[in-house]
């Protein structure tokens, strides 16, 4: 690609970004946070880090591979027991898997 094709890609790519960015504020100050549309929204990120975590556990790559199926299953069910005791804290119980899984690489 030639630098003028670079500079042009990366033109499009930074108004796309701003157009949708500025299109959330305008807009993000007339929902209401307790509303449907932002109820919507978190099922949706919910779903999706589900999925995430489902496709991990159950079909690894990388250095997942290197990791039985039943150290992956522990770090999941820790990180569920994680969600709902700190009150469905997102973070916390990402972080308590995560750092399951790096624990468990580091052991074996």
């Amino acid at each position: 690609m030639s630098p003028l094709g670079i500079y042009i890609a990366a033109v499009v790519t930074a108004l796309a970004t701003y157009f949708w960015r500025a299109f959330g504020v305008a807009v993000g100050g007339r929902l209401d946070p307790q509303g449907r549309a932002f109820e919507w929204f978190s099922c949706i990120a919910y779903a999706v880090l589900a999925a995430l975590v489902v496709r991990l556990v159950a079909f690894p790559a990388g250095g997942l591979l290197e990791l039985t199926l039943l150290v992956r299953l522990s770090a999941f069910a820790l990180a569920i027991g994680v969600f709902f005791l700190a009150r469905r804290n997102v973070f916390l119980s990402c972080g308590a898997g995560t750092g399951a899984i790096a624990l468990a690489a580091w052991l074996t």
